[in-house]
């Protein structure tokens, strides 16, 4: 895989976490008027947890799955890269966030 196409398919990846994590937040904001006001049961902190591994699983997939399949197949160089630059991506969004939070 040529580097140029690395970049892109890291940024994707990037931004497939970029939408996760904005859904996610979005749904957390806006709990008590989409669900109506939860009582203090157990119920909330499972929901809460479950919603934890379930978004470590997605983000995890995300950032890991296709340098590990790259590494598995050999292409450690490429992995190592795809990674990176995913990382890279997601430290310049993080970035970007907070530079337009400082600005409000």
């Amino acid at each position: 895989m040529d580097n140029s196409k690395l970049v892109s398919r890291s940024l994707l990846h990037a931004l497939g976490v970029l939408v996760y994590v904005s859904a996610v937040a979005w749904i957390m904001t806006n709990g008590d008027r989409l669900f109506g006001r939860v009582e203090d049961t157990i119920f909330g902190p499972m929901v809460f947890l479950l919603l934890f591994v379930i978004s470590a699983t997605v983000v995890g997939s995300l950032v890991l799955a296709k340098p590990t399949m790259l590494y598995l197949a050999g292409q450690k160089e490429e992995a190592i890269k795809f990674f990176t630059y995913t990382v890279g991506w997601l430290v310049g969004i993080t970035v970007l966030l907070i530079a337009l939070l400082a600005t409000r």
